[in-house]
Parts: C-alpha cells; sequence; structure tokens
C-alpha cells in the first residue's frame, strides 16, 4: 500500500470539509435540495443522484452546509486516490504515484467541484473510476472488471449523462488505434449492457417527457450558463483546470500515451481525448467536459516527471517540481475555496465565476420578504421567479420570514406546476419586465435585487416586481414561462 496516496485523498478531504462552510449555498445546491424532495428518476436536466444525495444529508442534519458538501469532499479525496492508482497501473513507481496524487490534490477542477455539491464533482469520479477499471482490464486481462466498469458507469449516468461520452470516446479510440480485440469481448458489451440496464430509468424518463435534457444541452451550447465557454475554449481552458504550473504534466501525459511503447495496449486513451475535444468543441459542450480524462492524462505524466526527476541535476529538478505544485495548490486553493474576503474576489471571479453565484442569496430572501409584507394580502401572493436558484432560495430561507414556496419555469420546477387557478397578487424575482409584462397584468418594479457584499453576480441588479395577476389562469400561461438551460 502506497500510504502517501491514502494521506494526500484525506488532506483533500479534511480541506475541503474544513471550507465548507464559507460564503453559503451556491444555486445549484438550492435546486438540488428542493429536487431532493421532488424525488424522480430523472429530471429536465439531470439524473436523480445528486438530488437524492441532497435529500439524505438535509434528512441528516438539516441546514448544514458541512454535511451537504461531505460527500462532494468525499468524492473529490477518491478522485485523487484513483489518480495515483491510475499511475500505479500504467507502470508507475511509488514516487510517480505520489506525483500524481499530489498534481490531482492541487488541480483546480478537483477542488472546485470538491467544494460544494455538484453534479460535476461525481461526473469527475465517475469518469476517473470507469478509466481505471479500464485500464486495470486491459492490463491484467481480468473480464470481471469490465461488468465493474458498466456498474460505475450506469450509477453515473443516473447522475448525468455525460458519462454516455465517455463510452463514445473509448469505443472510438479502441476502433482507431486498438487493441480491437475488446470490440470482440463480450464482457466488455455485457459491461454496456448492465449500464444501459442501470441507465434505463433515466431514458424512459426523459422520452415521456419529450426529451427535454435536449433542450436543456442546446441552451447551454448556445452560451445559456455561467459555466459556457467559447467553443475554442475547450483545450486551452484544460490548463486552468489543472493549474498552469502544472501543465506540462498532463500534456506530457497525453504525449507518452500516444507515443509510449510500453502503454501501446492504452493509445486508446490518448484518442479517446482527441476525438472528446473534437466533439465538445462542435456541439458546444462546456470546457470542464472533457476534464474526467485529465486524472489518466496526469498519472501517465506523472510517470514522465518521475523520469524527468531522475535525470540532470536531480535535486534543482526536485525543487522544481515542488514549487510547482505548492504554487498551483495556493492559486487553486484561492480560486476555488472561500478564503478571501468577499470585498476582494474580484480577481477569483474573473476565474471561477460560479463563486459569485455562493453569494447574496439571504440578501435576496430578504428583499422579497420586505416587498410581500407591503402586499394587502402578503401571505396569499404567489412568487414567481426566473430560475431555479431564486427560487430554491426562497424556499430554503423563505419559511423563517413567512413567505410562501416559490413557483417558477425553469428547468425541474416547471415540471412541478403552476401556482393554483388564477392566485394573486404575484411577486416576480429576477424576470425581465417585457417577459413578465406579456404574461403577467399591472407589473411594476418596487426593489432591486442586491447583496450586502456588493459582489457582482448573476442577481445582483434583477428587478423584484409586484403583479396583479396573470393576465390567464395559471395552468393556461404555464407552457409559455417554462425554460431550459
Amino acid at each position: 500500500m502506497n500510504r502517501p496516496l491514502w494521506l494526500l485523498s484525506g488532506a483533500v478531504t479534511v480541506l475541503l470539509a474544513a471550507f465548507a462552510t464559507g460564503y453559503g449555498y451556491h444555486r445549484d445546491e438550492l435546486y438540488f435540495i428542493v429536487a431532493g424532495h421532488h424525488l424522480a428518476w430523472a429530471y429536465a436536466d439531470q439524473g436523480v443522484l445528486t438530488p437524492l444525495i441532497a435529500r439524505a444529508t438535509s434528512e441528516l442534519a438539516p441546514g448544514s452546509l458541512l454535511v451537504l458538501r461531505l460527500p462532494s469532499a468525499l468524492a473529490a479525496g477518491a478522485t485523487v486516490l484513483l489518480t495515483g492508482l491510475l499511475a500505479r497501473e500504467l507502470g508507475g513507481s511509488r514516487r510517480a504515484q505520489v506525483v500524481a496524487a499530489a498534481c490531482a490534490a492541487v488541480s483546480g477542477i478537483v477542488l472546485v467541484t470538491g467544494h460544494w455539491l455538484s453534479t460535476s464533482t461525481f461526473d469527475l469520479l465517475v469518469w476517473t473510476a470507469t478509466t481505471f477499471l479500464v485500464v486495470r482490464a486491459v492490463r491484467t486481462g481480468d473480464d470481471r472488471l469490465w461488468l465493474a466498469a458498466g456498474v460505475v458507469l450506469g450509477v453515473g449516468l443516473m447522475n448525468q449523462p455525460l458519462p454516455a461520452f465517455l463510452v463514445v470516446g473509448l469505443l472510438a479510440g479502441v476502433a482507431i488505434t486498438g487493441p480491437r480485440r475488446l470490440l470482440r469481448n463480450p464482457y466488455v458489451w455485457a459491461g454496456g449492457i448492465v449500464a444501459l440496464a442501470l441507465w434505463s430509468p433515466w431514458i424512459a424518463w426523459q422520452a415521456s417527457h419529450g426529451w427535454p435534457q435536449i433542450d436543456v444541452s442546446r441552451a447551454i451550447s448556445g452560451g445559456g450558463s455561467t459555466s459556457s465557454q467559447p467553443w475554442w475554449a475547450v483545450v486551452p481552458f484544460q490548463v486552468l483546470l489543472v493549474s498552469p504550473p502544472l501543465a506540462p504534466v498532463w500534456i506530457a501525459g497525453l504525449v507518452s500515451l500516444f507515443r509510449a511503447p510500453a502503454l501501446r495496449d492504452l493509445r486508446f486513451l490518448a484518442w479517446a481525448w482527441v476525438v472528446l475535444a473534437l466533439v465538445f468543441m462542435a456541439t458546444g459542450g462546456k470546457p470542464y467536459y472533457l476534464s474526467g480524462l485529465l486524472p489518466v492524462l496526469i498519472a501517465a505524466g506523472a510517470i514522465q516527471a518521475d523520469a524527468w526527476l531522475s535525470r540532470g541535476r536531480a535535486q534543482v529538478r526536485r525543487r522544481v517540481l515542488v514549487v510547482a505544485i505548492v504554487a498551483a495548490g495556493l492559486v487553486g486553493s484561492v480560486i476555488a475555496l472561500p478564503i478571501l474576503p468577499t470585498g476582494d474576489l474580484g480577481p477569483v471571479l474573473a476565474v471561477n465565476p460560479d463563486v459569485g453565484e455562493t453569494i447574496g442569496w439571504r440578501d435576496l430572501v430578504r428583499t422579497v420578504a420586505v416587498v410581500d409584507r407591503t402586499l394587502p394580502v402578503p401571505r396569499h401572493a404567489v412568487i414567481l421567479t426566473s430560475n431555479y436558484g431564486e427560487a430554491g432560495a426562497i424556499d430554503r430561507f423563505g419559511p423563517a420570514l413567512g413567505l410562501p414556496p416559490a413557483y417558477s419555469g425553469h428547468n425541474a420546477f416547471w415540471d412541478w406546476g403552476p401556482p393554483p387557478g388564477s392566485a394573486a397578487p404575484v411577486i416576480a424575482v429576477g424576470m425581465d419586465p417585457a417577459v413578465a409584462a406579456a404574461r403577467l397584468r399591472g407589473c411594476r418594479v418596487v426593489a432591486r435585487i442586491g447583496n450586502r457584499a456588493g459582489v457582482d453576480n448573476d442577481e445582483r441588479g434583477e428587478p423584484v416586481q409586484v403583479c396583479a395577476g396573470p393576465r390567464r389562469p395559471w395552468a393556461a400561461e404555464w407552457g409559455a414561462l417554462r425554460s431550459l438551460g
């Protein structure tokens, strides 16, 4: 057993747990908590796994950010451990394994996704675990591992459909460069059947609801997400997802997978990365979609770094690598974790705008509560929001201020139904006045959303409107209020 791997894995989990309660909920976490109380096999934009985890943690410790985020911290630690183990499977020494785990531990993608409850956290773990099982199956010839990979993929697909792209990439890589015997291995296809069987409830739900995931994907490819980037940024962004000082490590890993004779049977992994990079650029995917293959590139690159450390002035080279890892860890921690005061987040938001989405939700709900108290019959007001973050925040913090549950046409909130009849008046949160006027009567802007930290996030400056009611009964207006993305 390589004890440093476990120590690094545990250190990452402890670090993330220690900073778990900083700033506040991310908009997605507020959404997952509500989704967890509307459990279904799938939702418009995801599977059931993350909402189920949110439900479980909320039942164990209602309102605890630490408990809510602990599964993500554990998943991040597991990703670090598996990266080190991947280096071992690729033939790396104990030192190479430690280098691989250390690089993963300080990488931006592990720290960012491990900080809050996110589908991306578990997606990264699923891709890494699947890759590990595939590499081990090829190396050892143990066909039972293909069935295990199918189980991991199936569970991951119930989180979100991105692991299906990993399958496509791996199959394309094998078809391009081999070993093509894998395409004739019945255990490989049996693993695929296992994954498909586990995924089938998601498929059935999507089919019965008109495949809303496709519309969500189209909206994302059109830039309708905080983390959306131009198509050309998919590959360059991988440098940021690990850390610029460590870019030579994973790039060397990609090159070695293409060229190293000892890794000939695993060359399909390099081709999988190329194929998926092209796919995500062509389809407008987010840069982090490709990050699931970074652990195996880091693992392969750590072997090259280990060999580099043994050449020339070894002591100087060790210091260079240590400085690069430490620098990456410091930068990654500042970007990912709530370390800086909220008033100093400008540079961080430029790199990681999601940090801004963890600030100001209580302020938003207080603003809505103040507006609600000005109404003649505030307890009968309908709160209608433009997105699931606003709705989730009102459902989380609103009851303590006397607010009713929120409604929204965004993603799964739309499926949970319109308000009853022609219920009125309406407090419209974050809606464009022109959009509100098309569906609601007598709207006037009465407040603007702000936050005491002064952080310029997606909600700051958005209007809060009071409207007399819907132009038609809610059931008739509800279809036009739906938004996916």
